[in-house]
């Protein structure tokens, strides 16, 4: 008999790569070490895991979490949480539509780094493994138990678990077009989402001590990688394209919510910068992100809001101090300089293309600066006061609410840099508009096409050069309606910080990295990338003076990565990648809806 009639057709292949995990354990042992790992690794957080309170957050403890603790049991949680998931109970199905182990291994990896980075912290401030307590040395191992069983798992889920997903997975290799939820239960799920989200924020901007701050860091890229790989990201995306309005109008309350958190004044001035420069970023957005244009100078509109509306404040220094205009005006006075400066600038400009345009834009920005550094009264006209700037410029007053006054609404006080922020809310709110209706608009329709292949727009009937000269004007519009509120937070206008590189924002490398990073062409991208790279030099201390040096290192690696930014826009999501390497369903088209299957007919 030959060695193929001795095989019969019952016996079993060899499991696949794909079906093994990197450790030779069985499936079930692998779940248990899994559930049991994360279980250990929050329990972990309640005990002491070092003698003394010289370490940051008081780690001495048993019984009560502190500081980083805190997010070694969030950690933990979580990976128990979806580790009863993959067994498939009942009602933990939706966390993992996408049917595969991935965020399992990430949710485990996540406790794993943060655990971890605070034992090896311990030990290098306090100097050496002896500072350890015993809770500090579990808390280790019990991290390492489910990175363990992570490794074990197969790259998909078992058939088993597959079955008891049925009711929320349609096909176990692909991200299946959701279940129809009622409008009320979709609109509570983005609340809900969005009260999440208010907490986590406010969480980091509230953060004391840069170990917290790396850890919450850690912790916060694991867990959103989780959700996108389980196919909740992609999910919620869905939600949000059905309630666009709804989602937006939470976002804002949101904002509005935020000083009310807050029992310090100094992490409203953090809010407040965050919100101009996303304002501005917003603005440089339209000419980058959706026209194409790189703009290496774009900080220097914001530089002449800010001027003019110090110029027109009322401020004693100012070449017209007897001219105080109401803030209304000064706000547009600001817009309209900055936008006749954008039309100056680009109307002899804009013919250029690719480095050319940013040569020429970064010469202007450079301009600027030194333009406004020499109006002095000696090295030219007595505009700006030269280096010295303009100082002493006034508090804004609405109908008697001094905004440099502290108030109390509703039991809560508002401080000074409160009560601009949520004038810069306001603003931001109507920027946003702007943009939108703008990028939906035919102008903006001509923008993307130009952004697409200029050659092939011309050919098609747009005029290219109006429709640049548009997106050009209208960002250094909004850059300078930002500017004119920028100069009555920081009470005074100098040309220094006006460049194109340095070590604190505002400057152009800071703007264009920030639309870069958060996701070009996209409304909240900017804001997120304006919100991370002004925490990060905040939070952590030895950035402030190497803030170009991790902005680069950042930038390779998203170029790397995920070069369509942290918040990708559909359409760049699709030039960048093919579909099958997108944890999304095939598109049949370019909008926001997956074409329709039988299967999730």
């Amino acid at each position: 008999m030959t060695e193929i009639e001795k095989t019969t057709p019952d016996t079993p292949a060899a499991p696949t790569p794909a079906a093994r995990g990197l450790i030779a354990l069985p499936l079930a042992a692998a779940r248990a070490l899994l559930l049991a790992g994360g279980i250990a690794t929050a329990a972990s957080a309640f005990l002491a895991w070092t003698w003394t309170d010289e370490f940051p957050g008081d780690l001495t403890i048993t019984g009560y979490p502190g500081g980083l603790q805190w997010l070694t049991f969030i950690a933990g949680a979580l990976t128990a949480l979806f580790a009863l998931s993959s067994y498939g109970i009942r009602g933990l199905g939706w966390l993992l539509p996408a049917g595969n182990n991935a965020p399992l291994a990430l949710t485990a990896l996540g406790g794993f780094a943060t655990t971890w980075f605070t034992v090896i912290a311990i030990c290098t401030e306090l100097g050496g493994v002896v500072n350890l307590e015993p809770g500090g040395w579990i808390a280790a191992i019990a991290s390492l138990l489910p990175v363990l069983g992570a490794l074990a798992l197969p790259e998909q889920l078992g058939e088993d678990t597959k079955e008891n997903l049925k009711a929320y997975v349609a096909k176990p290799d692909r991200i299946p077009a959701p279940k129809a939820l009622a409008p009320w239960v979709e609109r509570a799920i983005i609340t809900i989402v969005t009260a999440i989200g208010l907490a986590v924020f406010t969480y980091g901007i509230d953060t004391e001590y840069g170990e917290l701050f790396i850890g919450y860091l850690i912790l916060i890229a694991f867990s959103l990688w989780a959700l996108h790989t389980a196919g909740l990201m992609d999910r919620f995306s869905r939600i949000v394209a059905h309630n666009r309005s709804f989602t937006l109008a939470m976002g804002f309350v949101a904002a509005i919510a935020f000083p009310f958190t807050q029992t310090d004044d100094h992490y409203a001035n953090i809010g407040v910068n965050i919100l101009i420069f996303g304002t501005v970023a917003l603005g440089l957005n339209i000419v980058v992100g959706l026209a194409g244009l790189l703009d290496l100078g774009y900080v220097a509109f914001l530089g002449v809001g800010a001027y003019t509306a110090a110029l027109v404040s009322g401020s004693e220094f100012s070449r017209f101090s007897g001219v105080q205009f109401p803030f209304w005006a000064s706000a547009l006075t600001g817009a309209a300089a900055s936008l006749l400066f954008g039309v100056l600038i680009g109307a002899p400009t804009l013919r250029l293309r690719g480095d050319y345009l940013a040569i020429v834009t970064l010469g202007f920005g450079e301009i600027f600066r030194i333009a406004v550094n020499n109006m002095d009264g000696d090295s030219g006209p007595d505009i700006t006061n030269g280096p010295n700037g303009i100082p002493s410029i006034p508090d804004l007053s609405f109908f008697g609410f001094n905004l440099g006054e502290s108030h109390d609404i509703g039991g809560f006080t508002l401080g000074r840099f409160a009560n601009y922020y949520l004038l810069m809310v306001l603003i931001m709110a109507i920027v946003v508009l702007v943009y939108t209706r703008a990028a939906d608009s035919r102008i903006g329709r001509s923008w993307i096409a130009i952004r697409e292949d200029e050659t092939a727009a011309t050919a098609m009937g747009i005029n290219g050069f109006r429709v640049k000269l548009v997106a050009f004007a209208l960002g250094a519009a909004l850059a300078g309606l930002a500017g004119t509120v920028s100069a009555h937070v920081t009470y005074s206008v100098v040309p220094t910080p006006y460049q194109f590189a340095g070590s604190t924002p505002p400057n152009s490398a800071f703007l264009l990295a920030a639309v870069v990073l958060g996701g070009m062409g996209t409304v909240a991208g900017p804001l997120l990338g304006a919100a991370l790279l002004y925490l990060l030099p905040e939070k952590l201390n030895f950035l402030q003076d190497k803030s170009l040096l991790a902005f680069g290192i950042a930038l390779v690696l998203l170029m790397r990565f995920r070069p369509e930014g942290i918040i990708a826009n559909r359409r760049r999501q699709l030039e960048f990648h093919e579909t099958g390497q997108l944890d999304v369903p095939e598109q049949a088209t370019l909008t926001d809806e997956p074409a329709v299957t039988k299967a999730g007919a």
